[in-house]
């Protein structure tokens, strides 16, 4: 029996979990940070919250008998991903990178890409705009000078404890999204700009082809680089890595 440690935390994560659990001699433990309320979870053992370090990982991976480690964090989880390769490269543990591939610019994308959200911040700061922030809540504050924007965010659950920038209106809404309910949003909104980070996937391209057809800017922020290692974009190549172990 083959026991594998996966670290998710995405749509794609979870289904990965489930078809590597379907493996004849696997039993699979899938890694949740627990910072996401009702989080959609695979029908297998599952471990919450964080290892402490590479360090805590290591200790945990030696307690639990762990044969194998597959990362399908999210694409801008670099820090967990640094850590999952320090871990396992320390102790010679299996590990491979599951990583979907990043969007690319389609007929008719009008995208400004940058390299991080200070960027995005700079940038914004020279257009005043109605900007929609698709980035996730963490970095939402790293906008909160720029009062010559309006904002647009949307949370999975209503925020506690308000929201850090003055001028923005709230939407709670649960993905994925399709490209009507997307356009509908952004027109009656009156959104100028969208910022997005570059994380692949069909989840929430619905919002990239809504910007498409109304011609709306998008200030794309690239992906940091993965560690260094076997990387997977598709799910079946990822289950492969797990027949050949």
């Amino acid at each position: 029996m083959a026991k594998v440690l996966i670290l998710g935390g995405t749509r794609d994560a979870v289904n990965l979990a489930g078809a590597a659990a379907a493996l004849p001699g696997t039993e699979v433990i899938y890694s949740l940070a627990g910072v996401t309320q009702n989080p959609n979870l695979p029908g297998c053992e599952v471990h919450t919250g964080g290892f402490g370090g590479p360090e805590g990982l290591q200790v945990y991976l030696s307690d639990a008998a762990i044969d194998a480690v597959i990362d399908a964090t999210h694409p801008f989880a670099a820090q967990i991903a640094a850590n999952v390769f320090a871990a396992c490269e320390g102790i010679g543990m299996p590990r491979l990178k599951f990583l979907r591939p990043p969007w690319v610019p389609e007929t008719g994308d009008n995208w400004i890409e940058v390299g991080s959200v200070a960027d995005a911040v700079s940038y914004l700061r020279d257009h005043a705009s109605a900007v929609f922030l698709t980035i996730g809540t963490r970095e939402i504050a790293a906008f909160a000078g720029l009062e010559n924007c309006r904002f647009l965010i949307r949370y999975i659950h209503p925020p506690k404890g308000g929201v850090p920038l003055k001028n923005c209106e709230v939407v709670v809404d649960r993905g994925p999204f399709l490209e009507p309910g997307e356009t509908e949003l952004i027109r009656s909104h009156g959104v100028q700009y969208l910022v997005s980070k570059n994380s692949g996937g069909d989840g929430a391209a619905a919002k990239l082809a809504a910007a498409r057809s109304l011609k709306i800017p998008v200030i794309m922020i690239n992906r940091p680089a993965p560690p260094a290692g076997a990387i997977a974009e598709a799910q079946e190549d990822a289950v492969a890595w797990l027949q050949k172990l």
